[in-house]
């Protein structure tokens, strides 16, 4: 994918990338968002677009396989001082600068790479997040947290929630529901 600044750069002009546009090597897949494939996932231009935001909770989950739940908007996290982001194909999630760059990663989707949560990241972000989940979904993702708990990092998991608020609330949670 390319912004337009990259179009330029590569094509020289404006008119050298609409003549792109025109014959087909070239296409605008979003504003100021251009591939030489036709099809790009909207997922996948959402991470293009907001290069400092990361993949979290139910987009994260979904990702993750621990729900079957499609997503009607993508979830990013980006850190609390952040600049609001007004697409609204987007939810967006305010985390505070000690916490925000904990667990971050790569994925590959369809062909394109996503920064996202870690699994283990993504369990205290469930139960930090939980009072505002439906019930039936919080329970349907620790269930399946439960059948991969062994593949996990439980170090990891007990750091991260450490460093999140109310972290005696989070280990607590985790002691009784996960572990």
């Amino acid at each position: 994918m390319y912004s337009r600044q990259d179009c330029l750069k590569k094509y020289c002009s404006d008119y050298f990338v609409q003549k792109r546009l025109v014959e087909g090597s070239l296409y605008r897949i979003d504003k100021n968002v251009y591939s030489e494939k036709s099809y790009v996932p909207e997922l996948a231009i959402m991470a293009f677009k907001y290069p400092q935001a990361v993949v979290t909770m139910k987009t994260a989950f979904h990702l993750y396989n621990l729900t079957d739940v499609i997503m009607d908007v993508y979830d990013f996290a980006t850190e609390r001082d952040a600049a609001k982001i007004s697409d609204r194909r987007i939810e967006q999630y305010f985390i505070p600068h000690e916490l925000f760059p904990l667990g971050i990663q790569k994925f590959e989707y369809k062909g394109y790479n996503l920064s996202i949560y870690s699994k283990e990241r993504m369990l205290v972000e469930l139960i930090r997040y939980s009072s505002k989940l439906p019930y039936d979904y919080y329970k349907e993702i620790i269930l399946n947290y439960r059948k991969i708990i062994p593949s996990l990092n439980i170090q990891e998991i007990q750091e991260y929630a450490v460093v999140a608020p109310k972290s005696n609330m989070i280990l607590k949670i985790l002691q009784k529901e996960v572990l």
